[in-house]
């Protein structure tokens, strides 16, 4: 019986004057109370209870001893129950980082939601494409895509994103409709390298069931989704990015998807948090959230 047991008993058989009464109330034999009580008293090295045959008092030292360990057990009960309504209504700061096209069209459009619904969690958000360190930071999620490479970090798949190679009308008229993939050794690309990737990333088809990867020469690369969408509508080159970032521009016009019979490959995004044997409740109920989020836009996370 550890100490908060043995403390319980205590309690128990002084506010019910009875070895017996307290080990039926707690479920257990009276033999094990009696030599819980007597552990209890040889690890203090005093005698915290008189025993007649008709009922049971406490000691001076066993008076003071039940007071401390009235206390200590209410204050147990109230810091379990404080828990356990944080886990219903979770409270406090939460610092996530969510690259910006998914943070503005698919996060921040329903973030209300998730403030009417968890209405005491304070949201602090980051946008960009460095690396974070959670740890030392005091992030305690971030929204990343591609496959993680920290193996320190919890990682939760959130979703398969389709991909479109695309290139703008103007640049299509000037350079010609690649119709496969080997056609791109005489195209231009904008091309797109990150904090955590420095050198540019190539482009991917699936020909044949197969993956296929190829660089395209460029005169222009960036970092930033938004700069990247910009210049392929300017005519710079040609571009892979998840569909979404760019359903609006194929709608108009002002970008074209190519390549449709050889598709690039899904990107994965995922959420990413440090280890904890107990994750927060405000950051599971927000992991969860996303979760839903990204499977009614993308249909879940299939491997």
């Amino acid at each position: 019986m550890d100490r908060f047991d043995a403390m319980q008993l205590f309690t128990r058989i002084v506010d019910l004057g009875s070895f017996t009464q307290a080990a039926a109330a707690l479920d257990i034999p009276r033999a094990t109370a009696t030599h819980a009580i007597k552990e209890l008293e040889a690890r203090l090295h005093v005698r915290l209870l008189e025993r007649t045959t008709r009922q049971v008092r406490t000691t001076v030292d066993g008076q003071a001893f039940y007071e401390r360990c009235r206390h200590l057990l209410r204050e147990l009960e109230e810091a379990e129950s404080s828990l356990a309504e944080l886990a219903v209504n979770p409270r406090g700061r939460l610092r996530i980082d969510i690259h910006g096209a998914p943070a503005q069209a698919i996060v921040l459009p329903r973030i209300q939601e998730f403030h009417s619904r968890y209405p005491h969690i304070e949201l602090v958000v980051g946008s960009g494409d460095r690396l974070v360190d959670l740890v030392r930071e005091g992030v305690d999620c971030v929204v990343r895509a591609g496959e993680p490479k920290d193996s320190s970090l919890v990682t939760r798949r959130l979703a398969l994103l389709p991909q479109v190679t695309c290139a703008s009308p103007g640049y299509l008229a000037a350079y010609g409709t690649p119709t496969q993939p080997s056609d791109l050794a005489r195209h231009l690309a904008v091309n797109f390298f990150s904090a955590s990737r420095p050198e540019v990333f190539p482009y991917e088809f699936m020909v044949d069931g197969k993956l296929e990867t190829c660089m395209l020469k460029d005169w222009i690369s960036v970092n930033n989704a938004d700069l990247y969408k910009t210049c392929a509508e300017q005519g710079c080159g040609i571009i892979q990015v998840p569909r979404f970032s760019v359903e609006s521009q194929l709608r108009e016009g002002s970008l074209v998807e190519i390549l449709q019979h050889t598709p690039c490959p899904p990107m994965v995004y995922s959420v990413l948090y440090p280890h904890h044997r107990q994750l927060s409740p405000r950051v599971r109920v927000f992991i969860d959230w996303i979760a839903q989020l990204y499977a009614e836009r993308f249909g879940g996370a299939a491997a």
